[in-house]
């Protein structure tokens, strides 16, 4: 047996990943690569930080351990957030969405969450949208939908 403490990177032992919940893992709907989204959120300004993929895997150590674990679809591997640039982020929860194919991890985030070095991946992106505006009763009915 080995004395070097595993990497966070290394890929589960050919036996099997860890034992994501049964109930948890029945609820997730993954696409075809095994993946769900997982959009990180700072836990208490609500700011969007970015978005990562998660398989079983990955879920199950960002459940267990305090900290996020995603898998790098160009890389395939694993990796937890901030183990090469100190940005960590600290789970402080993580939920489901209702159609089981997304997932909210709020986190505290230290440092920037971009491997850009931006506060968030979306910081000086905007593409320029129109905004809408929510009817008022002066506008007349409102419109179904």
């Amino acid at each position: 047996m080995s004395s070097q403490p595993e990497s966070p990177n290394a890929m589960p032992p050919a036996a099997g990943p860890a034992a994501l919940e049964p109930a948890v893992a029945q609820r997730l709907k993954r696409d075809s690569a095994g993946l769900v989204a997982a959009v990180v959120q700072q836990f208490d300004s609500g700011e969007v930080l970015m978005l990562g993929w998660m398989d079983d895997e990955a879920l199950h150590r960002t459940l267990t351990s305090g900290r996020v674990t995603f898998y790098s679809r160009s890389r395939q591997e694993y990796w937890r957030k901030g183990d090469t640039s100190g940005h960590v982020q600290f789970v402080k929860s993580v939920a489901l969405d209702c159609d089981g194919d997304a997932l909210l991890v709020r986190v505290d985030q230290v440092g920037a969450a971009c491997h850009t070095g931006t506060r968030t991946c979306f910081d000086g992106r905007d593409l320029g949208a129109v905004a809408g505006h929510r009817p008022s009763s002066d506008d007349g009915p409102a419109l179904d939908s």
